[in-house]
């Protein structure tokens, strides 16, 4: 059948909207019509090639839909059903096994070879095959064949549902960040740098869980604004001053515990400055260079038992996590939907250009 898509065809050029074939399902795939899905960083770190994908590509990983069809051996979804697409995993290894998916030790050539195992693609065009499986989904498209691993069915109409996708990775590193990977206790102090998408959804995640001071460091006044809405206790411009002083200013004797979410190094370092004796900086910004160095101090690293961890999809088992996280939302305790802004799929490069200007905080795209 023939689908229109985003199709990425080398680093800095805007996604082109084309027409490509798409095959059926294979043995442990479904074939998902696509109402929804979010624009991410990562994304774009990968049309890019600062992380190198073959090349020309369907790209997105933040799919939500309706199952059309199912392939061999597929058990507990059927057409029809509505669902929310995750990064993919194996299953079976010690992590996955672990209720650690995003550890699996596969997941890098699961969700970055651009094919299936065997090399095939789910999408051609007149040229030729044209790469996928870009976290087992590729969902910058009408329709897109995902791994059944990577599938959470939900029950969701469909105007909610074209958000939900957005659950699937970027407010799932950022609310599994705080609730699983620091998995931060009531009263615990947290500042987090940098209030895109991630770093909202921490902040949200915090407030509920009763994080105290909750302070948010962003340049930007409209997102310093929405930190606040949101549940942020203090908000600072780094831009204003030495963002580590004013920290100290709120906490003298440091931080339970820092996200840090920009990749920056002056923020990395500031991050791990203000951390108390025992506190935990976690890492989730993509920096654009692979062999930037950590600036940190390691006699302080040693003398207070500070601790610095990478996170990667905020330590979450999406089939169990993206449930709480929708049951959150639809008690009023994680409001995502205000920090989305909905996008024709033709209209993508001017979704990308708004984000990266910060007049949106979470483009979503509708095919």
């Amino acid at each position: 059948m023939q689908t229109r898509a985003a199709v990425a065809r080398g680093a800095g050029q805007d996604f082109a909207i084309e027409a490509l074939e798409v095959e059926g399902p294979r043995a442990g795939e479904v074939l998902v019509e696509i109402v929804g899905v979010g624009l991410c960083h990562t994304d774009l770190v990968f049309r890019d090639q600062f992380v190198p994908y073959p090349v020309p590509a369907v790209l997105g990983h933040e799919g939500a839909g309706v199952v059309r069809a199912v392939g061999e051996g597929v058990d507990g979804i059927e057409a029809g059903d509505t669902v929310v697409l995750s990064f993919g995993s194996c299953g079976h290894c010690a992590q996955c096994n672990a209720n650690l998916p995003s550890y699996c030790r596969d997941f890098a050539p699961l969700n970055y070879a651009g094919a299936r195992s065997d090399g095939s693609t789910a999408y051609r065009d007149v040229d030729g095959p044209v790469a996928s499986h870009f976290f087992l989904q590729s969902s910058f498209a009408g329709h897109a064949i995902a791994a059944a691993r990577t599938v959470v069915k939900v029950d969701a109409d469909k105007d909610t549902l074209r958000i939900l996708g957005t659950l699937g990775c970027g407010f799932q590193t950022g609310a599994g960040s705080v609730l699983r990977s620091f998995d931060c206790p009531p009263g615990s102090s947290l500042a987090i740098f940098g209030a895109g998408p991630v770093g909202l959804a921490a902040v949200m995640a915090a407030k509920d869980r009763g994080c105290a001071p909750l302070v948010v460091i962003e340049p930007d006044a409209a997102r310093r604004d929405m930190a606040r809405e949101l549940g942020a206790t203090h908000v600072l411009d780094p831009l204003a001053g030495d963002a580590a002083a004013a920290l100290r200013d709120i906490l003298p004797h440091g931080f339970n515990f820092a996200l840090e979410t920009s990749a920056r190094e002056d923020a990395m370092a500031a991050a791990f400055d203000v951390l108390a004796s025992h506190g935990m900086l976690g890492l989730v910004g993509v920096p654009r260079q692979a062999d930037v160095a950590l600036p940190l101090n390691v006699a302080a690293m040693i003398t207070f038992g500070r601790r610095v961890i990478g996170i990667v999809e905020g330590d979450s088992d999406p089939a169990t996590f993206i449930p709480e996280l929708i049951a959150m939302y639809r008690e009023g305790r994680f409001p995502f939907d205000r920090l989305v802004t909905l996008y024709p799929m033709d209209r993508i490069n001017e979704a990308v250009a708004d984000q990266s200007a910060g007049r949106c905080i979470k483009a979503v795209l509708c095919p």
